[in-house]
């Protein structure tokens, strides 16, 4: 039991505030608001689903909480008092806020919205999922506003999605943040990305030329693309020797058209290269579990509208990139022709 008293017999605010505000529960306060607009028990009864009896106790309750008889009888038919008729007004207000704390009303339309969404991303996918990901924000939400944004990925994405600043978090690292929600977007392989006139010829990358060839990396100031290759380089037993480092994905393919070196990524980034540069793709030399792209979010926006929408959006545009499947990809390379793809993650599911 709280107590209501200071040791020096004074009452508390919390026994000051429970006297003066009567225990009220909503049925209650929807009884009042019917009665106050029909001014009729039997009315009141009916619309509520409850028997005469039963409304009578409530007014005789309502009464002695207000210390007003509310309705008096007139002739055959019963009126407001002065108390009562100022009543309806406040009872209506009360009621309404009872709705929005009992059955919240979460609109959103993306068409007229001006909210600001941050999404949080890789460089890496900068070339070609990020402007997929545009195009349609846009086209939908023509007056809102979308941030992405670069956060270390040891924690500090969580963070961002924690205290509400970050929508989403679009990522690939093996090990994200348990206690966030996450949904699979797609698969991506690892291969290898070098100039065309490169000394190591077409379909001879080994894991022994691997080894002693020299080595492009990127370390970028949120360190989560090369950490996850990186990770999968230990795990396949490959050691590789890096001469140059960047700090930006989007120069390495640059680098390379420059150089001898070589530098491993995802098929879907060194793709968008291949296209632009005199570069060429070779496999990844030996076998390697595919990196696969997810989006990430947090409890506080679980079930907005506004989140929603913006997940759905993320999705679709990661279901409509339109590469082919990995079966295609493994048919491809079985076949001798090497074109990179990304394959669509055919589980979706959140934690």
């Amino acid at each position: 039991m709280p107590h209501h008293r200071r040791a020096d017999g004074s009452e508390t605010f919390e026994a000051s505030v429970s006297k003066s505000m009567p225990n009220c529960d909503a049925q209650l306060i929807r009884t009042l608001y019917t009665l106050l607009t029909e001014c009729s028990v039997s009315r009141t009864a009916e619309m509520l689903g409850q028997s005469q009896p039963a409304i009578s106790v409530a007014l005789r309750r309502l009464r002695e909480l207000t210390g007003d008889p509310l309705l008096v009888r007139s002739g055959s038919h019963m009126v407001l008092t002065a108390h009562g008729q100022a009543l309806i007004e406040p009872v209506s207000q009360t009621l309404a806020g009872f709705e929005q704390i009992l059955h919240p009303v979460d609109s959103f339309d993306p068409a007229t919205t001006r909210q600001t969404f941050r999404i949080s991303t890789p460089d890496y996918l900068s070339v070609f999922f990020v402007p997929a990901i545009i195009e349609r924000f846009h086209a939908q939400a023509p007056f809102a506003t979308l941030e992405l944004k670069h956060l270390h990925a040891e924690g500090g994405y969580s963070r961002g999605l924690e205290d509400g600043y970050l929508d989403l978090v679009i990522g690939n690292w093996r090990a994200p943040a348990e206690h966030l929600h996450l949904q699979p977007l797609c698969d991506d392989d690892l291969v290898c990305l070098m100039r065309d006139g490169h000394p190591i010829e077409p379909g001879r990358l080994t894991a022994e030329a691997y080894a002693i060839a020299d080595h492009l990396d990127v370390m970028t100031h949120n360190a989560s693309g090369q950490g996850t290759i990186g990770l999968e380089l230990a795990k396949s037993g490959l050691a590789r020797r890096v001469t140059t480092t960047l700090p930006y994905f989007c120069l390495a393919p640059y680098a390379l058209v420059k150089s001898n070196l070589l530098f491993t990524t995802t098929r879907s980034f060194a793709k968008h290269y291949t296209e632009l540069l005199p570069l060429r793709i070779e496999p990844f030399p030996v076998p390697a579990q595919p990196l696969r792209y997810y989006q990430l979010w947090h409890a506080r926006k679980h079930r907005s509208a506004a989140s929603r929408w913006l997940r759905s959006l993320v999705l679709a545009a990661a279901s409509n990139i339109g590469l082919p499947t990995r079966a295609a990809n493994l048919a491809q390379r079985q076949n001798g022709t090497d074109k990179p793809t990304l394959t669509l993650s055919s589980t979706i599911s959140v934690r």
